[in-house]
């Protein structure tokens, strides 16, 4: 606001109207004067996205299809937990990372997302939240794009959603996921951040994790791993290794005896995702009672492990399907 030749204290009474009040339009400021309302509206916008499509599971799992000012579109998934609602964001439009069990990477990206476009992903489903008296309880940066490839972005999105002045969100209820860029693992250690970090894994092994995830190449599991003991070291945070259990690739016995001995001694542990399964891949989703099994061979061997629920199963709930089908559908036209 200095740079306006607005005193500081303007600040805070516009984030007050835009995260507390949830104000539609500068006009609605009533505590602000009229030349710098006339500026922020030439200047800013106050929702850079606008909603185009809707789907709702049964149950009760809602994806979001945004329009971003650009024409581009992203998606945002709110799911119900018994602990809350927790919202994913995106943090791409599309995805570079190449992992050939996603949907995201089915449209490569296009660009980064500010970090008001994400804000934005958050405000408007709180917003609709706010209709019912509800509130996005956790934020999982989990959604198309790859967080520390644009990192700069998603660390000020996260610090605007956590602050006091802004929705006042608990760090440790927003978890960063990354599928393991190991200079911004080492940055984000070194930031000593209270949020939470998520690795996608999705293999015990370099020769597996090549096939399914190309970063590996550039950043193998030893450096991975050498990196992520540095940070919880440094952090004293625990780490979630996310895990999705492909039917007949990487849930073998095998496979999580491999895992367990990854991992063992680490202050970490496995979250188990049943897999949501995208046609133009062909992978399947493990069967409950193996990934039951799974989960008790980590368990036995010494890591705690977490077997998420499926949610969304009967809509388009991969990261990138709904925005994929949309593509198509307007390219076809």
């Amino acid at each position: 606001m200095q740079e306006h030749g607005q005193k500081p204290y303007r600040a805070r009474q516009l984030f007050s109207w835009i995260y507390k009040k949830r104000a539609d339009s500068f006009r609605m400021m009533s505590d602000l004067p009229a030349s710098l309302i006339e500026t922020l509206e030439k200047e800013f916008i106050l929702m850079p996205l606008k909603e185009i499509d809707r789907q709702t599971a049964r149950d009760g799992t809602v994806k979001f299809l945004f329009e971003m000012t650009d024409g581009s579109s992203v998606e945002a998934v709110l799911m119900h937990f018994h602990f809350g609602d927790s919202l994913c964001v995106s943090s791409q439009i599309g995805c570079n990372m190449g992992c050939t069990f996603c949907a995201s990477g089915l449209l490569k990206k296009q660009r980064d997302l500010t970090s008001g476009e994400m804000t934005g992903e958050v405000m408007y489903v709180q917003k609709m939240l706010d209709e019912t008296g509800g509130r996005v309880d956790n934020i999982v940066i989990m959604g198309t794009g790859e967080p520390f490839d644009n990192y700069e972005n998603v660390m000020r999105f996260c610090s605007t959603v956590n602050s006091d002045h802004g929705l006042a969100i608990g760090a440790r209820h927003i978890t960063i996921s990354t599928c393991g860029i190991v200079p911004k693992i080492d940055a984000f250690a070194a930031g000593h951040y209270q949020f939470n970090l998520a690795i996608s894994l999705h293999a015990p092994n370099d020769e597996l994790r090549r096939k399914l995830m190309p970063v590996d190449r550039a950043y193998p599991l030893d450096e991975l791993m050498a990196s992520l003991k540095r940070y919880s070291t440094d952090n004293h945070r625990r780490i979630t290794f996310e895990y999705i259990l492909l039917a007949g690739v990487n849930d073998t016995d095998a496979h999580a005896k491999e895992l367990a001995d990854l991992i063992r001694g680490m202050n970490a542990y496995v979250n188990l995702i049943p897999y949501n399964q995208v046609d133009e891949n062909g992978y399947r989703t493990a069967d409950e009672k193996k990934a039951l099994h799974f989960y008790d061979i980590l368990m036995k061997n010494g890591v705690k492990a977490t077997l998420r629920s499926k949610h969304g199963e009967d809509i388009d709930a991969a990261c990138g399907q709904l925005r994929a089908k949309h593509e198509k559908a307007k390219n076809s036209e």
